[in-house]
């Protein structure tokens, strides 16, 4: 059994909204994503998917990209992005997923996951620019916020494997790291727990950017679904 990520999936099933004023690479996504994903995935594997699952506004408009989602060969770990307001309490999305028959996708939220060597963990993080953060938003808090979340997760990930046995892998949907930004605090954080592997999305068109690179012991890993060829990676 294998461990994927992908972020930013983006489906807009029920809400068009045309991906490919961001370029070439997003025309006709969706079926690149379905074909690219079931081609490496098999039905005992995991995916992670770290943010900007759905443009739905909420679970009426996403339900379709969520059941898109799980179709999909494999189990599910889904996290939050900026752009998923469908997103509800938890106890709320699992009745939706109960009355949808959806039982092949999990949540990351102030939890973790244990996926056969790896513990999965994190959250979504906040903007790595305050000038692109949403007007009226307090970024500072919010990034504080956030801070708080992941440490959560990664308590869940200690109590998940106390001796230490397994590789703690971070999942975030803002990067940690972007050009001159550094979030210090999550950097920290990481390396407080020992955490060698950061996965995240959001970042689109920058393709300049390296996709993987060292930042203080840390192994940062971009996996944007445009980055990806939108087709899951194995990191496992």
């Amino acid at each position: 059994m294998a461990l994927y990520v992908i972020a930013d999936t983006h489906l807009s099933e029920a809400v068009p909204k045309p991906m490919d004023v961001f370029g070439n690479r997003w025309r006709d996504y969706t079926s690149k994503l379905v074909s690219g994903w079931n081609a490496v995935v098999g039905e005992n594997d995991t995916v992670v998917v770290p943010g900007d699952i759905s443009w739905g506004l909420n679970l009426e408009e996403a339900g379709p990209d969520l059941k898109l989602i799980s179709s999909l060969n494999g189990k599910k770990i889904i996290g939050k992005g900026n752009h998923d307001l469908w997103w509800q309490s938890e106890k709320k999305l699992k009745a939706f997923f109960e009355q949808e028959g959806i039982d092949n996708i999990s949540l990351l939220h102030n939890n973790a996951h244990l996926v056969e060597n790896i513990i999965v963990c994190g959250s979504r993080g906040w903007f790595y620019d305050p000038k692109s953060a949403p007007d009226g938003t307090d970024f500072e808090k919010l990034s504080k916020r956030e801070v708080i979340r992941a440490e959560l997760s990664f308590k869940a990930a200690v109590a998940l494997d106390p001796d230490g046995k397994y590789e703690k892998v971070a999942f975030f949907h803002f990067p940690p790291v972007c050009k001159d930004f550094v979030s210090h605090d999550l950097i920290g954080l990481m390396r407080s727990y020992c955490i060698e592997r950061c996965y995240y999305g959001h970042l689109h068109n920058s393709y300049d950017i390296p996709r993987s690179f060292d930042y203080e012991g840390i192994k940062m890993n971009i996996v944007s679904s445009d980055y990806l060829s939108f087709i899951p990676l194995k990191i496992n």
